[in-house]
């Protein structure tokens, strides 16, 4: 049942907000990662099926780090973090897509560069490996945001953007969700969505987000994933966000760049931003998914309105961080 948001409860919500200290870690600059939020419980997971995601988070987490260490950008970091979870059949980007409703993978990605506002985003890519360096080549190679299908398909092909045939992506796991959900006829939430933020020696802030989208998806659906300020968003003034969940709820918010703009416009931490988006704004909705976000001083913010999201961060220091459960 869908909760509808009143103009009474938002303001309940920002005065109750509007002091709140941060409450989440801080670092100088570092890397955070998540590979989707959902119903993600200790009795859903093997202790294998856990052991695979918690070593995969952090090779992501350890990938960018070594970017961010040597200083390199925050940007590239973002990229190689995301690009190793896309090559993982665990989650719901790249290799582990889930499929739509005509039994096809359809993939979505976004980038953005907090230093100058830049960003890139592709949607519907059918044939693309790593959707996210695609993305980053559509910010800096074409006057655009965002390209799809099969024209964002022929701009990567001429930059030299790995292809693959839909055989890829084939998982036995996302093929028997399929058709779990079809016996249903829901389209199920978007769990497995992955997405990293990074702040740099420079002080520079990125953000970038990765999906196949909802399981049993209408052909030629999209979600926040791809769309700047919904799924995702960075700007050097206030933060950079990485969103996943119900991208439909995401979009009608814009949630990621609600999370900045309460930021910069209402005076809040990046913790209290980011929970009265997540846990006030979206359930409201009845919308349930999560974010992770990294602001400008290095205060981190995970939150999630769901039984788990899989998640980390790692510091200055190359200490890491990696969760599932909500507790």
């Amino acid at each position: 049942m869908i909760r509808r948001f009143t103009l009474a409860a938002g303001l309940a919500a920002v005065l109750l907000t509007t002091c709140a200290p941060e409450t989440g870690p801080r670092i100088k600059w570092g890397l955070v990662i998540h590979g989707g939020a959902g119903t993600i419980t200790r009795e859903s997971l093997t202790p294998e099926l856990e052991s695979a995601y918690r070593d995969k988070l952090s090779a992501a987490l350890d990938s960018g780090y070594a970017i961010l260490n040597d200083g390199g950008s925050a940007l590239d970091a973002v990229q190689a973090a995301i690009t190793l979870m896309e090559d993982s059949p665990l989650f719901n980007a790249g290799k582990g897509a889930v499929f739509n409703a005509d039994g096809h993978n359809e993939l979505d990605a976004s980038i953005m560069d907090g230093s100058n506002l830049a960003a890139g985003a592709v949607a519907g890519v059918r044939h693309v490996k790593n959707p996210i360096k695609l993305a980053r080549l559509v910010m800096e190679k074409s006057p655009h945001v965002l390209m799809s299908g099969a024209g964002a398909e022929r701009f990567g092909d001429e930059y030299g953007i790995e292809m693959v045939s839909q055989d890829y992506y084939f998982t036995q796991r996302r093929w028997e969700a399929l058709q779990r959900v079809k016996e249903e006829e829901v389209a199920a939430q978007e769990q497995g969505t992955v997405g990293a933020v990074a702040l740099d020696r420079h002080g520079n802030l990125a953000a970038g987000t990765s999906t196949g989208g909802l399981t049993n998806k209408k052909f030629g659906r999209i979600g926040d994933s791809p769309i700047i300020g919904a799924g995702t968003y960075a700007d050097n003034r206030t933060c950079a966000v990485s969103g996943t969940g119900h991208g439909e709820f995401f979009i009608r918010i814009a949630a990621a760049h609600d999370i900045s703009a309460l930021m910069a416009y209402r005076h809040l931490s990046l913790q209290a931003a980011a929970e009265l988006v997540v846990n006030d704004k979206l359930v409201q909705l009845g919308a349930a998914g999560g974010v992770i976000a990294i602001d400008r001083q290095g205060h981190i913010a995970m939150p999630f309105n769901t039984p788990g999201m899989y998640r980390g961060y790692i510091d200055q220091d190359g200490q890491a961080v990696v969760a599932i459960y909500k507790d």
